[in-house]
């Protein structure tokens, strides 16, 4: 169609896209050209269709709600300006021909980190060059807001809300500064806090972190598919967008408000082994349950893989990933898939050492050994523990847990508990109880406690009516 003017790039860059792709992109490049209406474009028949950012602005403030911020959309159409074209004097045009508009598609969807970091540095700022670390810092910022955003608007969250999750704002800063600690100068020093900020980075360094941090491509993905409206119906060959967020279950029409924010359970999501990611059921919440440790244990025990959240008194949030079912014993249990986590002030995930085995414990009434639950450390010294005495904890690291080399992460190493929260992640195992008829122990979870701390089977657990699974509205 386009005749002579259609370059090999061009040509290469389409290859990318199946049929189906290829046919989304041009609806969605036509929509875009044909929105900007002027009379030099009507009259102008033999020019080509462009398209301008008042179009892709209009294209945003056409619904009543913008799928995406308006900062956003302009960066994306500072990376599609970005892309020269052979023959062209480039940036001079204000306008967006189809052949960039494609080759930007391709290179930030289907390309590698070498494609994508030209648009990206474009996209940071419009000059390109060597950037500050603060301008990474807003652009970083700017990409995981307009992430909950759009996916707040498509309704793409998966039972999670904006209102029964944490406020997200200071998840956004928080997510940012964890990504953005992954920055390293050639000489491979790691600028942090201010000095970070002020430091001039350059292309080579910016390509490398967009490597070495795969959320950046997939927040820019999601920005791309789900706020443009494109190839967002289309199987993906990834994953990475399937399992961004997980389904949430066992909320719905129980006001509960997570301690989880959504940049938060992106993040911690995407450490969970692969077969985890695709749900998170809550097994315990104080506010729901109530302040017991017995009833903590009733709600958490044989219930599989968890993440256990704690608030303490100082606002700090954190907490750990138990990577097999929780049982009452005097010993440790799980393996090195475990993890503490810290969710605010900082944003951030500690993986097993290789120093000792000491990944989670869980131990009540018993006379001789610590009751509680914990995990890493050593008994009276956990990266996190929660005492049988409800309500009081700890955190020490003098100066890191040995077992997940993470730092004390509540305000104060003796801590006093707010609101805890449990959720089982990935399918229940079988063994969940979920079979029969409803025991005496479901109406008493004491009962059942005491009894599983005895160390007494059930013998009522074949005859239990099958617990009903929330379903959500996804």
């Amino acid at each position: 169609k386009m005749g002579n003017a259609e370059s090999n790039a061009y040509q290469n860059h389409l290859s990318r896209f199946l049929p189906e792709e290829q046919s989304d992109i041009d609806g969605l490049f036509d929509t875009l050209s044909g929105s900007s209406g002027s009379a030099g474009a009507k009259n102008a028949k033999a020019a080509k269709k462009t398209v301008t950012l008042a179009a892709l602005q209009a294209r945003q403030s056409a619904h009543t709600r913008e799928p995406l911020p308006e900062p956003m959309t302009a960066r994306l159409y500072n990376g599609m300006k970005s892309i020269d074209l052979p023959g062209k004097s480039s940036g001079l045009s204000e306008q967006i021909a189809k052949e960039q508009f494609v080759i930007f598609m391709s290179n930030l969807l289907k390309g590698n980190a070498d494609e994508k970091i030209s648009i990206i540095m474009r996209m940071i700022a419009k000059t390109g060059g060597p950037l500050k670390g603060k301008q990474i810092q807003e652009f970083t910022e700017d990409l995981i807001t307009s992430v909950v955003h759009v996916l707040s608007y498509r309704k793409e969250l998966k039972g999670w809300s904006l209102e029964n999750t944490r406020d997200s704002s200071s998840g956004v800063k928080a997510l940012a500064s964890e990504l953005l600690s992954e920055l390293k100068l050639p000489d491979g020093t790691k600028p942090l806090g201010s000095q970070l900020l002020e430091t001039d980075f350059d292309q080579s360094v910016i390509e490398d972190w967009v490597y070495r941090v795969p959320q950046i491509s997939v927040f820019l993905s999601v920005v791309i598919r789900q706020g443009l409206h494109v190839l967002h119906s289309l199987p993906d060959q990834t994953n990475d967008i399937l399992n961004l967020v997980p389904h949430c279950k066992g909320v719905k029409g129980r006001g509960v408000v997570s301690l989880f924010d959504i940049p938060a359970i992106i993040y911690i999501n995407s450490h969970l082994p692969a077969e985890m990611q695709h749900k998170w059921q809550l097994l315990f919440s104080s506010r729901l349950h109530g302040e017991s440790f017995s009833q903590l244990c009733a709600h958490i025990v044989n219930k599989g893989p968890c993440l256990v959240i704690i608030r303490d008194l100082d606002g700090f949030l954190f907490g750990g990933f138990a990577s097999h079912s929780w049982e009452v014993k005097p010993q440790f249990q799980g393996d090195n898939r475990c993890f503490l986590f810290s969710v605010f002030p900082t944003l951030a995930v500690y993986t097993y050492t290789g120093y000792n085995d000491h990944f989670m414990y869980l131990n009540h009434g018993q006379q001789t050994m610590p009751n509680g639950l914990g995990m890493g450390g050593q008994h009276g010294y956990f990266g996190l523990w929660i005492d049988s005495d409800y309500g009081k904890g700890h955190s020490k690291a003098k100066p890191r847990c040995t077992t997940y080399n993470s730092p004390q992460l509540s305000a104060k190493e003796d801590f006093t508990l707010d609101a805890m929260e449990v959720w089982a992640v990935g399918d229940a195992p079988e063994s969940a109880g979920r079979k029969g008829k409803k025991s005496i122990l479901d109406v008493d979870p004491q009962a059942q406690a005491l009894l599983e701390m005895a160390g007494k089977s059930r013998q009522s657990e074949g005859l239990r009516e099958p617990m009903e699974e929330d379903e959500e509205d996804d």
